[in-house]
């Protein structure tokens, strides 16, 4: 295997001459939609014939995807169905398949993980992201012409946006390659240079999405080139939804020829930085409060280098509403809401952290040092405890308060409390509404969470009116 620059060169000549043949072949397109130039934005999607709200824009196949570890014996690696009835690959014993179809449609990707998690037994252990690049380099080996997902975009034309990346980008991007070469040099021949490396990690991170299923629960990740083509817009005109590893971007309300068909890459779960998505990196991918436009503006600028200037952002309209406090005799001086914020901060990104390493000795320490009360011996004493005390100054429609009220619900949920998950869900689901734009996923979410704990709870009036 000969590895460096000479290697990454030709393998990009090899890529170079490839995407040359597929953009002189890209003429069918999507049909009711162009690419074009959008002002102040770069590259973009524009439609050329009305779409009315509810309709199917278009369907965008993965280019490549992998299903996350956690979810293998509950879904098929290949089509990403839900089944109880799942067998696994014979050689590895980790990847499950609903038939002999799915199998044989996966095993050009698949043998690639099999024959590395055979060799390393349980210390294989590359991140959902090296597992998706070492995928793509795969297919773009094996399959040289131009894929159903690239009707619009190229995978290879994604933006890397290497001259923005900070020391701690740069340091995971190392450390994803590392991990690349560890894991698959056995089983890649010939794996890109470095340089060809940094490269696509970074395109890969900033363009990735997350597949998740109607509960928006992460289920893995994928490139889909289309899809990807989309702007961020703080009031988008296109939701995406999956079927299993084909994206739908469907309208939520009317869009005229010429208008832009633009997503929203933030407060919601299916478009994110690869990096900042991982089950195995950072989070399970429960839903994030609805962002005050300042820490909006700061997370599409870290996650996807461009700040937002539409009228929400700029004017901070929705701020107010979004860091609402307590309607008190006295109002809070500022100096005491700064600190609540900084509290609530420290509290959200333990939990997370707690959460994540499921560490109840680590709980324990840090509520006797946080919250000044004595060790609870359960998750959910903590949300109660932190939005006890947030609760002094915080209304509850305060995002902080909703995060620690989600937190709650999802504690409940796992020791089987319908009640409790019940009380926290009734008490979200409005201000969702109000911080989330019209026919956002986590509002709908919600609601069929709520939905499905009053027909449980046998109360059926309740149940049918969530669900509508």
């Amino acid at each position: 295997m000969i590895r460096g620059t000479a290697s990454g060169l030709r393998w990009w000549s090899v890529a170079s001459d490839r995407r040359t043949n597929r953009k002189n072949n890209m003429n069918e397109g999507i049909e009711g939609t162009e690419r074009f130039l959008s002002p102040g934005s770069g590259r973009g999607l524009r439609a050329v014939r009305h779409f009315s709200a509810g309709e199917l824009v278009f369907a965008c196949p993965a280019y490549s995807y992998v299903l996350t570890v956690n979810e293998r014996e509950a879904h098929c690696e290949n089509c990403f169905s839900r089944r109880e009835d799942l067998f696994k690959c014979g050689k590895c014993k980790q990847a499950h398949y609903c038939n002999v179809e799915c199998q044989r449609s996966d095993w050009t990707m698949h043998k690639l993980e099999c024959v590395a998690m055979c060799a390393y037994g349980e210390n294989w252990c590359p991140s959902e992201t090296v597992r998706l690049v070492a995928r793509i380099i795969l297919k773009q080996r094996v399959t040289p012409e131009r894929d159903p997902s690239e009707r619009l975009l190229l995978l290879s034309e994604f933006e890397a946006h290497l001259d923005k990346m900070d020391s701690e980008k740069d340091e995971m991007n190392n450390a994803d390659i590392a991990a690349l070469h560890h894991f698959y040099s056995k089983h890649i021949s010939d794996i890109p240079g470095d340089q060809a490396l940094t490269e696509l990690f970074a395109q890969v991170n900033c363009n990735g999405f997350t597949i998740e299923d109607e509960e928006l629960s992460h289920l893995g990740s994928a490139v889909f080139p289309d899809v990807a083509l989309m702007n961020h817009s703080c009031s988008p005109n296109v939701i995406v939804t999956y079927k299993g590893t084909v994206a739908e971007v469907r309208a939520i309300r009317e869009i005229d020829p010429g208008d832009e068909v633009s997503g929203q890459w933030t407060n919601h779960t299916t478009k994110m930085p690869l990096s900042d998505s991982n089950s195995d990196n950072t989070h399970n991918h429960l839903h994030r409060p609805a962002l005050s436009n300042r820490r909006q503006e700061r997370r599409l600028l870290d996650s996807y280098f461009f700040s937002c200037q539409c009228t929400e952002c700029t004017s901070k309209s929705k701020d107010k509403a979004k860091m609402e406090t307590r309607k008190l005799s006295s109002p809070p001086e500022p100096e005491k809401i700064k600190s609540m914020v900084h509290y609530a901060k420290i509290v959200i990104e333990e939990f997370r952290r707690a959460k994540h390493y499921k560490n109840i000795l680590f709980l324990a320490l840090f509520v006797s040092l946080f919250l000044d009360s004595a060790p609870p011996s359960e998750l959910l004493e903590i949300c109660e405890l932190s939005l006890e005390k947030m609760g002094a100054i915080f209304a509850d429609t305060n995002v902080y308060m909703l995060h620690m009220m989600y937190q709650a619900m999802g504690v409940c949920l796992y020791m089987q409390d319908w009640d409790g998950a019940l009380r926290y869900g009734e008490k979200i689901v409005q201000p969702y509404s109000v911080h989330y734009p019209a026919y956002s996923l986590n509002v709908a979410s919600m609601y069929l969470k709520l939905g499905r704990l009053y027909l449980g709870l046998e109360k059926k009036k309740q149940g049918i009116r969530a669900l509508k």
